[in-house]
């Protein structure tokens, strides 16, 4: 039976958080260059790092300024904290370096053309739901030549939460029980899908950004599978409707 299946994008698709976890081992090495001295240990900078960014994102959305001025906001928090000079060449230099992760090579995870092509080819249709700022997340889009397997049925949000999610399935009239979503995060994946009524994948990370993980306090309706590999969402999803199918007629 054709499904209609939404892939997140970052972490889901492509890879993403290995290239924050990069430039936040710059940032970290970086103030404690400057604030070291000062007794501020590194994981005491990352910690309200994370703080900050979180409560940004809540704020904000995924604005790509919240990262950057994660890092600006950190900064003048130790550098009050402990008395140290304001600098504002550094406070510049901290917001060039939190940008240029958006400035950073697109890679696939492993397999993603043939685990798209293999939905394709059993019927399914696909459609795109990412959460970001538009211009950076259609450029990812491109350079992945993802149009090929969703056309113009691509959302780009930067609040990604329940109604988000409610609104493109009341919009596009989508038929829930024949409907997936597969993604990374459980606060803005998984289970905006349970709270919608569709079925969910949760794609488990080894390594996974904290504000995605959260516990999941919704039963599901349907289906709720939890994977590793993007290659095993096509055989996992034909496996779950064959069993789905055999119930019925048994």
């Amino acid at each position: 039976m054709s499904q209609t299946i939404l892939f997140d994008l970052d972490d889901t698709l492509i890879y993403c958080n290995k290239y924050f976890h990069h430039i936040l081992d710059r940032f970290a090495d970086q103030m404690l260059e400057w604030f070291g001295p000062t007794g501020i240990e590194r994981e005491t900078i990352t910690a309200k790092q994370t703080e900050i960014d979180i409560a940004g994102v809540q704020v904000l959305g995924f604005k790509s300024e919240h990262f950057p001025q994660s890092f600006v906001d950190t900064y003048r928090f130790f550098q009050e904290y402990t008395g140290r000079t304001l600098s504002q060449l550094e406070v510049d230099d901290l917001w060039k370096l939190g940008l240029s992760v958006y400035d950073l090579e697109v890679e696939p995870y492993p397999l993603m053309d043939e685990t798209l092509e293999s939905l394709v080819r059993q019927g399914h249709e696909l459609h795109l739901y990412t959460g970001g700022d538009p211009i950076i997340q259609r450029r990812k889009i491109e350079s992945m030549n993802l149009e090929r397997y969703f056309d113009d049925r691509i959302y780009v949000r930067q609040h990604k939460n329940t109604d988000a999610l409610e609104n493109i399935l009341f919009e596009g009239r989508f038929d829930r029980a024949n409907t997936w979503m597969i993604g990374n995060s459980i606060r803005t994946d998984v289970l905006p899908a349970l709270h919608c009524g569709i079925n969910a994948v949760y794609l488990k990370r080894e390594t996974e950004w904290t504000y995605n993980v959260i516990p999941i306090d919704a039963q599901p309706s349907g289906a709720l599978l939890t994977l590793t590999e993007l290659p095993d969402v096509p055989p996992a999803i034909h496996n779950y409707l064959k069993e789905s199918l055999m119930k019925e007629s048994g």
